[in-house]
């Protein structure tokens, strides 16, 4: 359910007729969850040390949040301020129990295993992304733009099963804000400055992997028509590549090591190049869109992987928390940071001018990879030269 906040991207330009609100309002209809994940990512820590309850019922409180919420833009609401704020506290939700997914990895398991479950986890929130945007189009096809938001009714059915399979936890989330005490063997004492750069690297990849998937089905309704509504089944096929991206990140990763970031820069840049030459061709709009899923997630599992040896033990939520801040600023300012480069470029916010964005991207992109490779050239230079 993690990701199951796009699952109505599809319904984006039905949502913009209906509400009368610009494109960029209903773009944040879907990042919106995005920017209270960034707060409730901080305060879940705090409020289950607090509260002294256990990892278990603070994902299940979270989870249960997700459904109560997902649901209320579908009582024939019309007011855009509502759905906004429903979905709001919907990403509170997501955030109570975001930093555990990838927290309790780090700390449970020990390289390679550590590798193979981050992929498997970046899998799984991909094919979950995957079902609830094809549910959410099927329900948009059959009964328009409220239907699309019953999805979050799987809400309740991850919840069920997830009370009845796992059983109750002894160990709680770390107080990110209690010192530590002593490093384990071979970790740091203290928080390495790296971080911070992971952190605007995840705001980036978000700002571009989210900008696509939320331009995409406008752009689909101006190559095929008004009436179109299809673009949700390419948003989960998307999600596809996504997953094999996952699933395959801990192999590749030990074939090709840190050069996994390298391949997954690469073929991210080649997926917004194909999309913004797609603004007049349909079949290449959707091979961009196809194609970036697979490299994010060679990316964003190796950046939690680095955590590890960047932080002590007692402080992995706490840097797991600040990578996750920068992922869900960059959702949620995605369509934001998209119209002012459309404004900059001199394109306009609709038509051919919605693709105009990803060139720039895809050029960050390789101009990144450039620049990390000359840094760890420089760097292992010095450390032959010291030696």
């Amino acid at each position: 359910m993690l990701t199951s906040a796009y699952a109505v991207q599809g319904a984006l330009p039905q949502l913009k007729a209906a509400l009368h609100v610009t494109q960029t309002q209903a773009e944040y209809l879907a990042t919106m969850p995005a920017f209270a994940v960034m707060i409730f990512v901080v305060l879940s820590p705090l409020l289950q040390a607090s509260l002294k309850i256990s990892d278990k019922q603070m994902i299940m409180a979270g989870v249960t949040l997700v459904g109560v919420m997902g649901v209320v833009p579908f009582f024939n609401i019309q007011n855009y301020w509502v759905i906004l704020a429903s979905r709001l506290l919907l990403g509170a939700g997501f955030g109570l129990y975001n930093s555990q997914a990838i927290a309790l990895i780090s700390v449970w398991y020990q390289e390679p295993t550590r590798a193979q479950m981050l992929g498997w986890r970046a899998a799984a929130e991909q094919i979950g992304q995957a079902f609830t945007l094809f549910v959410a189009g099927i329900l948009l096809t059959v009964s328009g733009w409220h239907a699309s938001f019953l999805v979050y009714l799987l809400a309740f059915v991850a919840l069920g099963f997830f009370a009845w399979r796992v059983p109750e936890d002894q160990v709680g989330a770390a107080d990110p804000t209690q010192p530590t005490s002593h490093a384990a063997a071979g970790q740091p004492s203290q928080i390495s400055p790296m971080v911070a750069l992971l952190v605007a690297f995840a705001f980036f990849l978000v700002v571009d992997y989210v900008g696509m998937e939320n331009r995409f089905a406008s752009l689909a309704v101006v190559l095929n028509g008004a009436q179109y509504t299809g673009a949700a089944n390419f948003l989960s096929l998307m999600l596809i590549g996504a997953t094999l991206g996952g699933l395959c990140y801990g192999s590749l990763q030990k074939w090709l090591g840190f050069g996994t970031v390298y391949l997954g820069l690469l073929v991210m840049a080649l997926a917004n190049f194909l999309f913004y030459w797609g603004q007049a061709n349909f079949g290449l709009l959707v091979a961009g869109l196809l194609l970036i899923g697979f490299p994010l997630q060679l990316v964003s599992p190796l950046i939690f992987n680095l955590l590890p040896n960047l932080a002590p033990q007692r402080q992995q939520p706490l840097v797991t928390s600040l990578v996750l801040i920068g992922f869900n600023f960059g959702a949620f300012f995605s369509p934001s940071l998209a119209a002012a480069l459309n404004d900059l470029l001199g394109q306009p916010m609709s038509g051919p001018g919605l693709a105009a964005p990803f060139w720039v991207y895809g050029l960050s992109l390789l101009m990144i990879a450039a620049g990390i490779w000359v840094a760890r050239w420089s760097q292992s230079r010095n450390v032959v030269e010291n030696h």
